[in-house]
């Protein structure tokens, strides 16, 4: 399996109004032409069509409106001059293009080019398709004509090069806009988009190759980046180190409530993944009928029974951290789980069913908890429908993180973290394998035992994130189908001791 590239891109996201902001200060402030700006694009693009198909001969090249229709019409120029057979459509009047797209497209035109219609046919003989049609200026929905030649490109599933962004994919959320287009890759200039690296961006832009067309440095100083992507290599480096004279109470003890009647392998998952990081020690708070279970070739967690729920003060106050949630219903057992849970002051981290009784009761802002709700348990936080969760990914955590305080993951394609301070982060890791049961049992359990072994909240949100889904890349070399929970626990650990 082919894991996503990231190609050593820079960590800061943008939405489409800044990077157009980043655009006329390079113009304005630093005196580079938008055409010059435009030509460079069309030459990155038409590099990275030589590098990632260096035997493609026939190019089709499909144009739209605007600055994205003039890259495509420098790409047509420079892929003719090659000696590439090269069809180019434009999907409007080209009486209509204004600005620097309406010089690219006369300089193609004055070499005696000509476009030709959008077929089928034309789709399917080409080697690769460059999608030059919309770009981040989209506004609204897809539709006809349009509509029908992405779907067109879509169903030839002939490689594509996005210029900038798949058209039809809004740059600030990842949502399509009724269709969008499937690249192989996408070449995108100036600012990473936000909408690139979540939600529906994920399936659209394939391999992200970005460039910042020479600009000045100085022009990133004056225009604020609004997301950033975490980065492992960089975050590896806070991870501590174990003398020699160790022992176990100094690495933390880790209480997971949960496992309510039936339901005893999300305790279990979340606690031996938090054994795999580090946590000195680890008990389970559950039903009596689950300890066999539990304890079944894990013996080394130690287990609690509870039969009402309610929790030993002796038990919380030996607490390091919590985690509470995993496999929790809506019953009175359950809802006395998190009752003890929030009495404490140690890190606690509330996941599944904790969150949907968190969403039914007033409990508060707090800075000492992480919650990791998925789409679905958001929608409830938010008393939000789920897709509209998902269409606003970014603003969703942001309201989450002011309304309930502390620190909030909100799961999914492109998790993203958003702490008290700072911007969104977003986790560029992880693959659909991890679309399986267990996974966010398994993300619990390795960030409570970092909370547990001290870390700050925020650092042992960011480290954990992108354990849990490196860890999951390195566990799907040999597919994603069939990926299961359990299988991230070797690969954690040795994450956790990279």
């Amino acid at each position: 399996m082919k894991l996503k590239q990231l190609n050593q891109l820079p960590d800061r996201l943008y939405d489409a109004e800044a990077v157009r902001k980043l655009d006329s200060i390079a113009i304005h402030d630093f005196h580079i032409s938008g055409y010059e700006l435009m030509k460079r694009a069309g030459k990155v693009v038409f590099r990275h069509l030589q590098n990632r198909y260096p035997l493609a001969n026939k190019i089709l090249v499909v144009c739209g409106a605007g600055n994205n229709a003039g890259d495509g019409y420098v790409i047509a120029k420079l892929a003719m001059q090659a000696g590439l057979k090269v069809n180019v459509v434009s999907l409007i009047d080209v009486k209509d293009l204004q600005g620097d797209a309406k010089m690219a497209w006369k300089d193609w035109h004055s070499l005696s080019h000509q476009l030709v219609s959008f077929t089928a046919q034309r789709v399917d003989e080409a080697d690769v398709v460059i999608d030059a049609m919309l770009g981040t200026g989209l506004s609204r929905d897809v539709e006809g004509e349009w509509a029908d030649t992405i779907e067109q490109i879509n169903a030839s599933q002939r490689p594509v090069i996005a210029v900038d962004i798949p058209s039809g994919l809004c740059a600030d959320t990842g949502r399509i806009a009724g269709h969008a287009i499937q690249a192989s890759s996408t070449v995108t200039f100036i600012g990473l988009k936000k909408g690139l690296f979540t939600h529906h961006g994920v399936d659209c832009s394939g391999e992200i190759q970005f460039d910042d067309l020479s600009i000045p440095p100085e022009v990133y100083q004056h225009q604020a980046a609004q997301a950033e992507l975490l980065d492992w290599s960089v975050l590896r480096k806070q991870l501590k180190n174990r003398p020699y004279s160790s022992h176990k109470h100094q690495f933390g003890h880790l209480l997971v409530l949960g496992g309510d009647q039936g339901m005893p392998g999300a305790v279990r998952m979340a606690a031996e993944a938090a054994l795999r990081c580090g946590a000195g020690l680890v008990t389970v708070v559950t039903h009596a009928e689950h300890l066999a279970v539990i304890l079944d070739g894990r013996p080394e967690l130690m287990v609690c029974a509870t039969a009402d729920g309610h929790v030993s003060s002796e038990l919380l106050g030996k607490a390091s951290a919590i985690v509470v949630g995993p496999g929790m219903t809506d019953s009175l057992w359950s809802r006395n789980l998190l009752s003890a849970a929030l009495q404490t002051r140690v890190p606690k981290l509330i996941d599944a069913g904790a969150l949907r009784l968190l969403s039914e009761q007033d409990d508060g802002r707090r800075d000492d908890w992480v919650l990791t709700p998925h789409p679905g348990e958001a929608a409830g936080l938010l008393d939000e429908p789920p897709a509209a969760i998902q269409d606003s990914r970014f603003s969703a955590v942001e309201l989450l993180q002011q309304t309930y305080g502390g620190h909030i993951i909100l799961k999914g394609a492109g998790s993203l973290l958003q702490s008290p301070t700072g911007l969104s982060q977003l986790c560029p890791y992880g693959n659909p394998g991890m679309a399986s049961a267990g996974m966010g049992d398994v993300l619990s359990g390795v960030i409570g035992s970092l909370l547990a072994q001290g870390y700050d909240t925020q650092l042992a949100a960011q480290l954990g994130l992108c354990m849990h889904s490196l860890s999951a890349d390195i566990a799907a070399k040999e597919g994603v189908i069939g990926l299961l929970a359990s299988d991230l626990f070797t690969p954690l650990r040795q994450l956790v001791n990279s």
